[in-house]
């Protein structure tokens, strides 16, 4: 491709992602398709020469924007809402551009030391410990793996005794993360929840105690910030305690709720993180960073550098680089890095510290009311505290009716809701987390879910 051609081709794709951005509230979040609709209209045998890039931006709008389920649009509200955010979205096209791989520090110098400094950053923001190093992964369900492995490595025993701890609340990475190093699915333990939905503490180390007496070695506690079913908080300072007591390694998920710690009301939900072995936070989530980006931290360095360190790198791997230089691939499974700490840089930069906090304040009052909305109307119930931007509700009730609900509001395309369990009985959810949501929306979206509702 010539550079007039890119250059070309180019004017016309930003062009069209700035019309997106500005008017994707024309597109319905929720695709009408069905399962198979575009291996139907698509070749099935690539072509045998190369077609125009008119040509494929053409089937990019009518063939591949027609099934999308719209992530970026101000009324998706299902999981954890993400942005891809202007200045994200920059740092991302010249990250591409650039198509760094800094597995070593002399592959990427910039790309290398943009990541320490992007992470010591938002480590500030967050009020977390300098020593804390920081390493970027593709999602949290990778930078859980590194902690695991960092875990087992700290315990100097073989995988098959391991026992790992977490919250029957915790997200499904978790288990992955402990399966992906090698723990045993029977050496999962999944704790009870309080009524607030947050790990039991006296349960914890009952099952740290039953476990040491029937000689495993429990090896690992993961608390989470923020759960995925309804954002409760784990009580860290206690279960840092119970870890220190027992020698376990402190891995605490903070991917989802770990940013409103930025503001300054808001950080004490990280109190008892200084005493932590490792923690993620996703800025793909909630700091408006295109996916994927995950953050993890560990003040032991160290120990996960030896878990993964090879006797003898091949000679391709080797170079003197200086005292300074770090050699991020000595921390990470994954010998290749993308760039993905430019698109981070550019957020921080252009919204700055207070711009981030201004913007999440903005999401936890829409919740807020949101909520007061829900106690307003006697059909509803709140299913959960609202401490973030995540609202859980449900109709009084069957559970036939919620989810007859759910799949009404859905089928419109105006807003996107996703449900889960809580205390037996299904629940909506509606998370606010998109940088271009405003009150306006949110208010359509309730008055939606009430029209639909039977």
């Amino acid at each position: 491709m010539s550079p007039e051609e890119f250059r070309a081709a180019a004017h016309q794709t930003v062009d069209w992602i700035a019309d997106y951005l500005r008017d994707i509230r024309q597109y319905p979040v929720l695709p009408d398709v069905q399962p198979g609709a575009l291996i139907r209209r698509l070749p099935k045998s690539g072509p045998e020469h190369g077609e125009p890039i008119e040509a494929i931006l053409e089937d990019f709008r009518k063939l591949i924007v027609p099934g999308i389920t719209h992530w970026n649009h101000p009324r998706f509200f299902g999981y954890f809402s993400i942005s891809g955010s202007g200045p994200g979205i920059l740092g991302e096209m010249l990250a591409a551009a650039l198509n760094v791989n800094h597995m070593l520090w002399k592959t990427g110098p910039s790309a290398t030391e943009l990541e320490q400094v992007s992470l010591g950053w938002l480590r500030q923001w967050l009020g977390l410990p300098e020593a804390f190093f920081g390493i970027i992964h593709d999602t949290a369900s990778t930078a859980g793996l590194h902690a695991v492995i960092a875990a087992r490595e700290a315990a100097g025993a073989g995988a098959a005794e391991l026992v790992l701890y977490t919250s029957e609340h915790a997200n499904l990475s978790v288990d992955r993360a402990a399966l992906g190093a090698g723990v045993g699915r029977g050496n999962i333990r999944h704790v009870p929840i309080d009524d607030q939905f947050r790990m039991r503490c006296d349960a914890l180390e009952a099952a740290i105690e039953a476990d040491l007496a029937a000689s495993r070695k429990p090896f690992c506690v993961v608390p989470t910030l923020g759960t995925t079913s309804s954002s409760s908080l784990d009580p860290l300072p206690e279960i840092a305690a119970i870890a220190r007591r027992y020698n376990l390694w402190l891995h605490v998920d903070a991917a989802y709720a770990g940013p409103a710690a930025i503001l300054d009301e808001y950080r004490h939900i990280l109190k008892g993180a200084e005493l932590a072995d490792s923690l993620v936070v996703n800025p793909h989530k909630w700091l408006f960073t295109p996916v994927d980006l995950s953050a993890l931290y560990t003040r032991r360095p160290e120990v996960l550098r030896r878990a993964l360190r090879l006797d003898q790198a091949p000679a391709y791997l080797q170079g003197a680089d200086g005292g300074e230089a770090t050699n991020l691939s000595d921390y990470s499974v994954s010998l290749g890095r993308r760039f993905r700490a430019l698109k981070l840089w550019f957020v921080l930069r252009y919204y700055g510290r207070e711009g981030i906090a201004e913007i999440l304040r903005g999401h936890m009052r829409m919740a807020r009311e949101f909520a007061a909305s829900v106690q307003a109307d006697p059909r509803f119930k709140l299913a959960a505290p609202v401490l973030f931007s995540l609202v859980c509700f449900r109709l009084r009730s069957s559970d036939e009716d919620n989810l007859k609900l759910l799949d009404r509001v859905n089928s419109t395309g105006r807003a996107f809701l996703s449900g889960t369990q809580l205390r037996g009985k299904l629940v909506l959810r509606l998370a606010i987390g998109n940088i271009a949501t405003t009150d306006a929306d949110v208010r359509e979206t309730w008055d939606l879910i009430r029209s639909c509702a039977p």
